[in-house]
Order: C-alpha cells, then structure tokens, then sequence
C-alpha cells in the first residue's frame, strides 16, 4: 500500500510517497500506523500531543475525506487503495 505525501510531510518522509505493508485488519488507522513506524520524524508533523491524527492534518482515500464520506480512521483499506496525506494548505 502507498501513501502519498504533500508538502512539508514528503520533506519529513524523504520522499513524496511512502510504501507500506499492513498485518492483519486493514484499516485507515492501521496504514497510517505502518507510516509513522516506516518515517518516525512524520510522527511530529501529523500526531498532537495525544499521540493522534492532529486536526488541521488531512487524509484521502480513494479521494475522499474518510471522516466525511467514511468511517473515519476505522474506514478499510486494501492494497489497492490510494491514500494521501496533507498538512495545513493556504494560500493568496
């Protein structure tokens, strides 16, 4: 599965995507804990300081907002799915 990062987060990832193999049930949260453990510095870019998904950090899936459109972070994944994370954007 890959993860494609944005940003700053590609910065901290060393790359603009990320592969990673996911064990046993597999969800959003289970894919982005395979990221953070592949790219630990990422951990400080996207983690608060409860040690989860920070607010203004955004997922897609297949291109959708898994927190709208999904179940959130309990939303499934699969090998083919297309995930990306973003970090704050704005612009003038």
């Amino acid at each position: 599965m890959e993860w494609k990062l944005f940003a700053h987060l590609r910065d901290a990832a060393d790359g603009q995507s990320v592969s990673v193999d996911i064990e046993g049930e597999a969800t959003v949260e289970a894919a982005l804990d395979a990221l953070l453990a592949a790219r630990p510095a990422l951990a400080e870019e996207v983690l608060d300081e409860n040690e989860e998904l920070a607010d203004h950090i955004r997922v897609l899936v297949d291109g959708e907002d898994p927190f709208a459109a999904g179940e959130g972070l309990a939303t499934p994944v699969d090998e083919g799915t297309e995930l990306a994370l973003f970090p704050p954007v704005s612009g003038g």
